[in-house]
């Protein structure tokens, strides 16, 4: 059985920060690139085949580890905001993406470009989700360190339904993204191109300038923003889990294959997927499709060729 999705030409794919660096692993840069060689697999065959091809990914583990390192070096050299630490990871991972892709390619015998863009996303700076944080950041604690660092460091963190605790930050809605137009004529000509990475860098705009204010955008909000300007058909959200699930975590949850724009909103508006995981996605999938978008595939890296032939995977139509 097949999806239906290789009939569209113009496919973005979304990769979680967590599918380059999971929950359990220890961190190092040689575990993420390896990591990152699977997440592309399957985005090499559909390359093979033709389409034209946007990656975006989250930086969620990535950016909570630089704001580690910046403020255990804070004695030595001086602290970089939260922004830049969004910038660094965009080359950090745009590095380590486009290098496995290219890698990939050439074991296929592809010859195409590949492209990072270091992206700016526009926000509104009175947003009020600026004063709600909601966005997980950096590595998972156990209850006794998360209360204790957020006694001496300040930090805001959430309980997870897994029992973990995060750190997490404020993440405002995305409005525009400056480099639009420059990606979307790179797509156009053929180019593969990695954009929005950690959701972009957050800036706001003041008279005629862009100036850069401290937050993490949800990298699927971003996404779907994206797709919509460049014209994209398809959005693949490639994540930690195989489908969508209905009572996730519960003994009563259910994973959903096929499911309407109509009804997949009624499950959001009925608190079914939560803030900073699933609901971003779930929410950026309902605006995506709103805007014209074809289909919304969500699954992991791991099982993708098997969602490609319908067998797994969520399929979201409008």
């Amino acid at each position: 059985m097949q999806s239906g999705i290789l009939k569209y030409e113009r496919f973005l794919f979304a990769l979680g920060g967590n599918a380059i660096l999971k929950k359990d692993d220890s961190g190092t840069f040689d575990e993420q690139l390896r990591n990152t060689y699977t997440s592309v697999s399957g985005i090499v065959d559909l390359i093979g085949r033709g389409r034209k091809i946007v990656i975006t990914h989250g930086n969620g583990p990535q950016v909570g580890n630089c704001l580690i390192r910046v403020e255990r070096s804070s004695d030595e050299i001086p602290t970089l905001p939260l922004f830049a630490c969004v910038a660094e990871t965009q080359g950090e991972m745009g590095y380590m993406i486009g290098q496995a892709l290219v890698n990939r390619l050439n074991d296929a015998g592809l010859k195409l470009p590949v492209a990072t863009v270091v992206t700016q996303v526009v926000v509104n700076p009175n947003d009020p989700m600026m004063k709600k944080p909601t966005k997980p950041v950096g590595p998972y604690y156990l209850k006794e360190e998360a209360v204790e660092l957020g006694k001496s460091r300040g930090w805001i963190m959430k309980r997870l339904p897994d029992g973990h605790y995060r750190r997490i930050v404020a993440s405002p809605h995305p409005e525009d993204i400056v480099e639009a137009e420059a990606i979307k004529l790179l797509i156009d000509s053929g180019v593969v191109v990695i954009a929005c990475g950690g959701g972009g860098i957050p800036v706001y705009r003041k008279n005629n300038s862009y100036i850069g204010i401290d937050a993490v955008i949800d990298k699927d909000r971003a996404s779907a923003l994206l797709a919509k300007k460049v014209g994209i058909e398809v959005m693949v959200i490639l994540t930690s889990v195989d489908s969508v699930y209905l009572d996730f975590g519960k003994i009563t949850q259910k994973a959903i294959n096929e499911i309407s724009i109509k009804e997949i909103k009624e499950y959001f508006d009925g608190g079914h997927f939560p803030a900073g995981s699933m609901g971003p996605k779930i929410e950026a999938s309902i605006d995506f499709l709103n805007g014209g978008g074809k289909v919304v595939l969500i699954t992991s890296p791991q099982v993708f060729e098997k969602a490609l032939k319908g067998e797994v995977g969520t399929f979201i139509y409008p």
